[in-house]
């Protein structure tokens, strides 16, 4: 747990920088999800709803990457990009099974990246962390 908190700051912008990758999404939709799940949608529908989701993934990335430096506001983006993270991998679980193969490496990294958001959340001593 110290280590999460020693070093939460690395830990929101390596996470924060991955998670803003997904702009590929709103740039591209189509090659996006077809490396994301191995499959694509399309039609004008799917390039507002992909480039959507895109967006407001790689505000989430920002978010973090803002939050390493303003330790005051980590708590609301850790709690929502955790929040994001885990609905995301919920609903490839439950509706995806198509697309697990594919989506493995996103569903592990946003698993445990969501999981060391929380153990930071709730790490009795992270005023130390807080400071910068």
């Amino acid at each position: 747990m110290t280590i999460i908190t020693n070093h939460i700051k690395w830990i929101m912008l390596g996470t924060g920088i991955i998670t803003c990758s997904m702009v590929f999404a709103a740039i591209a939709p189509g090659p996006a999800l077809i490396n994301t799940f191995g499959a694509s949608i399309e039609g004008p529908l799917a390039e507002i709803v992909v480039r959507s989701w895109g967006s407001l993934i790689t505000l989430i990335g920002g978010m973090l990457i803002y939050g390493a430096y303003h330790p005051v506001h980590r708590k609301l983006i850790l709690t929502v990009a955790a929040a994001g993270k885990l609905f995301f991998v919920g609903l490839i679980l439950v509706y995806g099974n198509d697309y697990l193969d594919k989506a493995m490496l996103t569903i592990v990294f946003d698993t445990v990246v969501a999981l060391v958001y929380i153990l930071y959340l709730f790490a009795p001593n992270k005023a130390d962390a807080e400071q910068g």
